[in-house]
């Protein structure tokens, strides 16, 4: 395995960690991957109350299955936000399934639900990898795209804002906007080797 795919330590320690069952553990896991975990499973679910459940059930998860973690597969930021995707648009489906209407099975109305209910997940799915792609980006990356499309900044702004050439803020424009467009193309964050 080259240096470069050395997973970081501080992930290898926190597996280790969880798998000894030591509660300060998931205590640190929870401080650090909390918000992530809420926003990616709101923007999913659309519901603050629905994210929160969602957030105790990926914590529940992580806390009870550390070994699903694959170091090899990438970080476990990665992990933990494929694990909150899965889990939320799990509960996405289940809520949808739930409000289908009851019929004799051969309804013409259920395939369209069904179909609605899909291109919803999808939707959720798209938004959901966009959020993480953004979290997960360079600082510099970010920040750039920030002031573009947050504060409404043209490209000569971002670079004065940020103490950079023009040049370097179309750059990192650029780099940011290509590996955002992925979202669309991929739908869903990088899956790992454990089952939900």
């Amino acid at each position: 395995m080259a240096e470069k795919d050395v997973p970081p330590r501080w992930d290898r320690k926190m597996q280790q960690r969880l798998t000894r069952g030591e509660a300060a553990a998931l205590g640190e896991l929870y401080d650090r991957f909390a918000s992530l975990v809420h926003s990616l499973a709101h923007r999913v679910l659309d519901d603050d109350r629905a994210a929160d459940t969602v957030t105790s059930e990926v914590f529940a998860h992580l806390w009870e299955h550390p070994e699903t973690y694959d170091p090899r597969q990438g970080p476990l930021r990665s992990w933990v936000a494929d694990v909150t995707h899965r889990i939320a648009v799990q509960r996405l489906r289940d809520n949808e399934t739930a409000a289908l209407p009851a019929g004799d099975g051969g309804s013409p109305a259920e395939p369209a639900h069904l179909r609605h209910l899909e291109h919803k997940v999808r939707r959720a799915s798209i938004a959901a990898r966009a959020d993480y792609i953004v979290h997960s980006m360079p600082a510099p990356l970010r920040a750039a795209l920030e002031l573009a499309y947050f504060q409404r900044r043209d490209y000569r702004q971002t670079a004065t804002d940020l103490g950079v050439t023009e040049e370097e803020a179309r750059r990192r424009l650029r780099l940011g906007l290509q590996l955002l467009s992925t979202a669309h193309d991929a739908g869903t964050p990088p899956r790992h080797g454990g089952a939900v």
